[in-house]
């Protein structure tokens, strides 16, 4: 016999280790059904059940830890493949050096005279906003309470449509 058929004869009469925890599980249902005289056979077929399934446990367990290993290493081989191009980290060293011109320019640009006037009224328009918007929340309110409509008429012959909202404050102490 040449070592080919050989190993081809071996696989056919060994069963992988999923085959063999599914036949230990069905030994081990059809020995329930075994009558309550043969506890001693029961006995042995459920501790070589739980025997092979521990076994198959382990295996792939030791497997999954080596695929674990194996997947530390190379994730490992591939940051030390971006650490060590040197191209790269002259160009991650010269974006620092952009990002840093840019934040500084970006603060002398925040403190001028221009953008300073320009955040002044923005807040002063913020702060006319809030007033207008609760003094219009409040006509709705009255509105609504009024007529029960979400919506009203316009000069123009238009609708407008508006939601109505509670919201909760804090508590004053």
């Amino acid at each position: 016999m040449s070592d080919d058929q050989t190993k081809v004869a071996q696989d056919d009469q060994v069963q992988s280790g999923d085959d063999l925890a599914m036949d230990a599980l069905a030994q081990a249902s059809e020995v329930s059904n075994v009558d309550a005289g043969d506890e001693t056979v029961q006995s042995d077929k459920l501790a070589e059940t739980l025997s092979t399934l521990q076994n198959l446990l382990e295996r792939y367990a030791v497997e999954l830890e080596n695929i674990n290993n194996q997947i530390k290493e190379k994730r490992e081989s591939l940051k030390g493949v971006f650490e060590n191009d040197s191209e790269l980290g002259a160009a991650e060293e010269e974006a620092k050096m952009y990002a840093q011109q840019a934040k500084t320019r970006k603060a002398a640009l925040q403190s001028s005279p221009v953008a300073v006037g320009l955040k002044n009224q923005l807040a002063e328009l913020s702060g006319q906003k809030k007033e207008v918007e609760e003094t219009i929340s409040n006509h709705l309110l009255n509105y609504y309470g009024i007529t029960r409509s979400k919506s009203f008429d316009t000069s123009d012959g238009d609708q407008w449509e508006f939601d109505i909202r509670a919201k909760v404050k804090t508590r004053k102490k």
